[in-house]
């Protein structure tokens, strides 16, 4: 049952994390997953309970990166897609996905080998979200790229 009005979204959107200045950064909607994932590097544990990371925000380009310090949230044990686990640190963020803005929980991983620097789980999707897994892009466009001539 539908409480509420949900934002469509399709199986990969472009999403915001205004609190780090993150904007359009490729996202992949997982509902197989419980909780949501962003790629860095550069991980820092730091005193009073926090941690130091940069976000890398391009798969192909990947010098563009933002510095983030931020609270942890939780420390957890997280299991990947191959079935190991890993112990994580959890940050809470502000996520803009289709005019919805809410808080979420990420960890932080080394997602090197994925396509997409960010996955949204469930936790992250509850209550706002209807998804197409037939859709992709349905709240924002991708810029288009120009490609450079060979000569």
């Amino acid at each position: 049952m539908i409480h509420r009005t949900q934002t469509l979204i399709g199986w990969n959107e472009l999403v915001d994390l205004p609190d780090w200045s993150i904007r359009r950064l490729r996202g992949k909607i997982d509902t197989g997953a419980r909780s949501s994932a962003l790629h860095v590097t550069n991980l820092t544990p730091l005193p009073n309970g926090r941690v130091a990371f940069d976000v890398v925000l391009d798969r192909r380009r990947a010098h563009r990166r933002r510095h983030v310090i931020a609270p942890v949230s939780r420390i957890g044990r997280v299991r990947s897609s191959t079935g190991r686990y890993t112990r994580r640190y959890f940050v809470k963020t502000t996520l803009v996905l289709g005019g919805v803005e809410k808080t979420i929980e990420i960890s932080l991983v080394d997602r090197e080998q994925m396509l997409f620097r960010m996955l949204l789980g469930r936790t992250a999707l509850a209550h706002d979200f209807l998804i197409d897994p037939a859709r992709r892009h349905v709240t924002a466009k991708p810029k288009k790229t120009r490609r450079r001539e060979t000569k």
